[in-house]
């Protein structure tokens, strides 16, 4: 063998990958997503957008290192334990459940797949999680601060209607709810509650009508994704029972509803995505703290306002950030 021919040879030794070399194929991740509504449904496709957006710019391309396996139960929310069973079946890394009742189901089915949650209104209360710095468990996520966000929307009921004395709370049953300091809290404002319970759309007019027998001024809608699903409905019922109503969505106010004050549903659904990563990347859900909303947001619909014969406050109306007309 010339000289020529024996470096051409080395060089190609040298230069062939060994087979102990060979880079293991990217590991493919399961993300579980369960909830009411699904990602191309005109009520929610712009939520779960910012999710998306935020998994991609955290580097998750799907096909390639991740796929997203999506259970939403619509209207039928008996189908919610049959659906987070069927997530834990398939073994998926991480599920990201939407609103209340997703989370308690999701946790009812596993306590070691991590749960990201996008919005809860009590992690703490409802049992999730030991505490908001240390959850503990296999949840995490994002909380809302429910009491004082229905003392807040009880405030400006109360600048909106000032001789306001009686509030009805428009709930799902299966959302937890601290009775007793939701009622030490607004009689601090000279006003009683009631409570409305609907389990899906066709409880709404029931709800409204219990609300007006007993002679409620205004009505508060608690979170849940049956009534941001059936946000329209409701914005048309309390209309036509010409009953003031606060959500805590700005989309409630853009489906027609009078007010809104709470948190970005967009930016809570990013900032999931967050903790999907963290999961991902080999973080304890139990050690990772549930975060609280950084910013309110207020929305009001003044076509709506119009509409009941009321006039907003200019001092109200300064603090909103959002106005329909």
């Amino acid at each position: 063998m010339d000289r020529r021919t024996w470096l051409a040879a080395a060089v190609g030794l040298i230069a062939a990958p060994r087979v102990g070399d060979a880079q293991a194929p990217a590991k493919v991740f399961r993300i579980g997503l369960l909830g009411g509504s699904t990602p191309t449904s005109p009520e929610a496709g712009h939520i779960w957008a910012a999710f998306f957006q935020e998994m991609r710019d955290l580097g998750y391309v799907e096909g390639q290192n991740v796929v997203f396996v999506g259970r939403y139960y619509g209207d039928r929310i008996e189908q919610l334990p049959a659906f987070a069973a069927e997530l834990v079946r398939l073994q998926v890394d991480v599920i990201v459940a939407a609103a209340t009742p997703a989370p308690e189901t999701a946790r009812g089915a596993t306590s070691t797949i991590p749960i990201v949650v996008a919005n809860h209104t009590d992690p703490v209360g409802s049992g999730l999680a030991q505490s908001l710095a240390r959850p503990g468990g296999n949840v995490t996520g994002l909380s809302l601060v429910a009491l004082e966000l229905r003392l807040k929307q009880l405030q400006l009921l109360k600048e909106i209607l000032p001789g306001l004395s009686r509030v009805a709370f428009l709930r799902h049953p299966t959302i937890p709810l601290d009775w007793r300091e939701l009622e030490s809290a607004a009689r601090s404002l000279m006003i009683r509650v009631q409570m409305v319970d609907a389990r899906g759309p066709n409880d709404f007019a029931g709800a409204f009508a219990a609300a007006a027998r007993e002679r409620a001024g205004a009505m508060i809608v608690l979170g849940g994704s049956t009534f941001f699903a059936n946000r329209w409905r409701l914005a048309e019922l309390a209309g036509r029972s010409r009953l003031p109503t606060v959500y805590l969505l700005r989309e409630h106010v853009e489906a027609g509803g009078l007010m809104a004050y709470g948190v970005d549903l967009r930016d809570s659904f990013r900032r999931a995505a967050g903790y999907v990563d963290k999961i991902l990347k080999g973080a304890r859900p139990g050690d990772l703290p549930i975060e609280r909303p950084t910013k309110f947001e207020l929305a009001i619909n003044l076509r709506a306002a119009k509409a009941l014969g009321l006039a907003i406050p200019p001092a109200v109306l300064a603090r909103a950030d959002h106005l329909v007309e």
